[in-house]
């Protein structure tokens, strides 16, 4: 019992000398027993802050163990020499105390003061460090100048060969599970794909038709895919793609029903539409939804795979391998403008819900359209069957939206070749009959 109330002894004594309170070496109870207790203490006290600080649900990493071990014999090392200076070794086990006894408050104090720099803790120990060898020692010189520079000594091997570490660290976060890392799952895009691609009818000969490819490559947003979705029932139910129509998307809501939207599946989706339609009488939709960058890519994203993005390069040239000779593509995306250029020809028109240099809007959690997606699919095309009448709708739609929200203007961009635009003037640039 008496040895526990020299252990609070000491640390009361360690309080003060921390906070330059008045102390006096007859403050410390200094035995072996007495050191060992602190010691036991102290490494107590290291464990508990450790855990309040990095929270409670944590490991112990006894790798830590060895680092606050080591220092023990650093400080009975230091107090030897501080002994030896002041020709006294009956006051090695109470310099030694003394030069312990703070440690608990300093890692008490440490919970609830602000962080502090490194130089400041440092000069810190290193004051508290010279006032334990003057209370246990005296203030005689040069002793006092020899025993600050062997404390320097100890603080200096103290912090660059014993490491700041944390007793209690962290847990570790469990890997986020991905559906598609399920062998299942991932076999079954497989199956997907080919499916899809052999569910693509072929061309009536003598019979104008739309064939429909859409792709939403970016699995962060769920209003990609529900906007992919509704265009699709769309154009399959109202614009008779249904049997000549294909979806790609990425979603973790969508992996056991339409195959991913990668830049391979896309370049097979338009190959085989290629094959299948015919190319001097049938017209290939092609409506892309993502993120756009502003270096004018669309992004792909499917966790855990590491997708590329498309970009309006390897998409032209996709376009050009399929050998689809009449297409309508759309492109929900902010700076989608820079599409515009390298899909260009006389036989496309190219509509992007922005030019090149704008951000469009809408594609945020919680919504089922981009704001130029509802604008065009379903508020525009639900009032005419041209896609370019269906453009100049929308735009308008778009434009008094973004005015109304204090947003700057998406400019939404539309390139019309003029053999396309002479194509589907009478079969498309017609209003609904009622």
């Amino acid at each position: 019992m008496n040895h526990l109330r020299f252990l609070y002894r000491n640390l009361a004594a360690g309080t003060r000398l921390a906070l330059f309170l008045p102390v006096r070496p007859y403050d410390y109870r200094a035995s072996p027993l007495d050191f060992t207790l602190l010691v036991a203490f102290n490494f107590m006290v290291w464990v508990v802050a450790a855990a309040l600080r990095n929270g409670l649900d944590g490991d112990f990493d006894s790798t830590a163990m060895p680092i606050y071990l080591g220092g023990i014999p650093l400080v009975l090392v230091t107090a030897m020499a501080v002994a030896w200076i002041y020709r006294d070794a009956g006051r090695l086990l109470l310099i030694a105390t003394a030069l312990t006894a703070s440690d608990a408050a300093f890692e008490l104090i440490a919970l609830v003061a602000p962080p502090l720099a490194a130089p400041a803790v440092l000069a810190w120990l290193w004051l508290v460090s010279v006032r334990a060898v003057v209370v246990c020692g005296g203030s005689r010189r040069p002793q006092v100048f020899k025993g600050a520079l062997v404390v320097s000594a100890m603080l200096a091997a103290g912090y660059f060969a014993f490491p700041r570490t944390d007793v209690w660290v962290e847990p570790e976060e469990e890997p986020e599970a991905y559906p598609l890392a399920d062998e299942r799952v991932f076999h079954l895009q497989g199956q997907l794909i080919e499916r899809a691609l052999a569910a693509i009818a072929p061309g009536r000969s003598g019979v104008r038709e739309l064939y429909f490819v859409g792709f939403a490559p970016d699995a962060t947003e769920e209003v990609f895919l529900h906007e992919l979705r509704f265009v699709r029932r769309q154009f399959d139910e109202r614009f008779g793609a249904a049997g000549r129509s294909i979806a790609l998307a990425s979603s973790e809501d969508a992996l056991e029903e339409l195959p991913i939207a990668t830049a391979t599946n896309l370049s097979r989706a338009l190959a085989r539409v290629g094959e299948r339609m015919n190319p001097d009488e049938d017209t290939l939709f092609l409506f892309l939804t993502s993120h756009g960058t502003r270096d004018h890519r669309l992004t792909a994203v499917q966790p855990p795979l590491d997708l590329a993005p498309l970009t309006p390069t390897a998409l032209a040239r996709m376009l050009q391998d399929s050998g689809i000779k009449w297409r309508v593509i759309v492109i929900s995306a902010c700076y989608s403008g820079g599409f515009i250029e390298p899909l260009r020809d006389d036989n496309t028109i190219v509509i992007t819900a922005s030019s090149a240099e704008r951000a469009s809007f809408g594609c945020e959690g919680g919504r089922d359209f981009t704001y130029f997606g509802e604008a065009y699919f379903r508020d525009a095309l639900s009032r005419t069957r041209s896609f370019t009448g269906a453009f100049e709708l929308a735009k308008s739609i778009v434009a008094e939206r973004e005015a109304k929200e204090n947003l700057e203007s998406s400019m939404p961009q539309m390139w019309v070749g003029p053999a396309i635009a002479e194509r589907l003037k009478d079969a498309s640039d017609q209003p609904d009959k009622e």
